[in-house]
């Protein structure tokens, strides 16, 4: 008797044991910005886990980064926030490593803030047409380089004559301006933020890539890299489905997962209550405006030479018949 009970006892166990042991390891690049919130609350909420997923969680001060670990096949997909146009410009040199599913940012007419001119208290700068002679610092990378190159065009300025243009690490961007050791910013959420809690620091503008490329505009996407997608696709699928779970939550109950912000970002618990709200577009409701803005981004990187040749934005977003039957 005593035997059979323990059998029972070990059947009745083996189901929870199997599934403990299906969990599946998956590595995820990621930016400290708050294009990257639904990858926040996805861990807050323990998502992965519930989906079987156990996260490998690597975070990066540099969009070039995070792109080039997906290339190199060190990560499995970049969660929202991974760096639109340098994942356009890594496909084109290798065609076939990405599928976009999912796009972040901000816009005018949404209100809601992606990016900001920033400037001290003190300074006169109130457009980039008020850059001349002066610098102005940029997110490290390719992505942010001909962005800022392309708004400083647009404003009548030459960005190899006119503006001194100067890399600078997410962290370090407010007390650069604040020092002095760069005029101006162009610098995405949360910096904005925090320069207007420093005290010492603002937004001179609000959102100008939207009004000098795309309204709204996305500079973060979400992506998958191919090889994880064609090794294990129904895995690939759930973090899809994950990501666009939390991103609703996110857009939705923003209030709610203010608090977790200085988990994972520069911001500070008592400036949670100023953090801008980005723009978030989970996969399943991206619509033709959100792929007519993508494709706006990436054109910038045709017309300042970085990519060789047009790229159509369709060609990588992901498709259900992607993950096969």
């Amino acid at each position: 008797m005593k035997t059979r009970i323990a059998a029972a006892v070990l059947l009745a166990c083996l189901p929870f044991a199997a599934s403990a042991q299906k969990k599946e390891k998956v590595v995820a690049s990621w930016l400290p910005i708050m294009q990257t919130m639904a990858y926040y609350v996805a861990l807050e909420e323990k998502l992965f886990e519930k989906a079987g997923i156990e996260i490998e969680s690597v975070k990066f001060q540099n969009p070039n980064q995070i792109i080039d670990s997906l290339v190199s096949g060190q990560a499995d997909f970049g969660p929202p926030g991974a760096a639109a146009g340098i994942a356009m410009l890594a496909e084109s040199r290798y065609p076939g490593t990405f599928k976009v599913f999912g796009l972040q940012g901000g816009g005018i007419k949404v209100n809601l803030v992606n990016d900001g001119l920033i400037v001290k208290n003190d300074s006169t700068i109130a457009s980039f047409k008020d850059l001349k002679g002066k610098s102005l610092g940029h997110l490290p990378g390719i992505q942010w380089r001909t962005i800022s190159r392309h708004v400083v065009r647009a404003n009548g300025l030459d960005p190899d004559k006119d503006v001194r243009l100067q890399e600078i690490a997410v962290g370090l961007q407010v007390p650069s301006v604040v020092a002095g050791t760069v005029d101006a910013t162009l610098s995405l959420e949360p910096v904005g933020s925090i320069a207007v809690a420093s005290k010492e620091a603002k937004r001179a503008m609000t959102n100008p890539v939207a009004m000098f490329i795309a309204d709204p505009f996305y500079s973060g996407v979400s992506v998958l890299t191919a090889k994880f997608i064609k090794e294990r696709p129904q895995v690939a699928k759930k973090v899809v489905e994950v990501l666009d779970e939390a991103t609703k939550l996110a857009m939705n109950d923003f209030e709610k997962y203010r608090a977790i912000l200085p988990k994972y970002t520069a911001i500070k618990p008592e400036q949670v209550g100023i953090v801008a709200k980005p723009y978030l577009r989970a996969w399943k409701d991206l619509n033709e405006a959100d792929i007519k803005s993508y494709q706006a981004l990436v054109d910038v990187f045709h017309k300042e030479a970085v990519l060789k040749e047009r790229m159509d934005v369709k060609a990588v977003l992901l498709k259900p018949a992607d993950f096969g039957k």
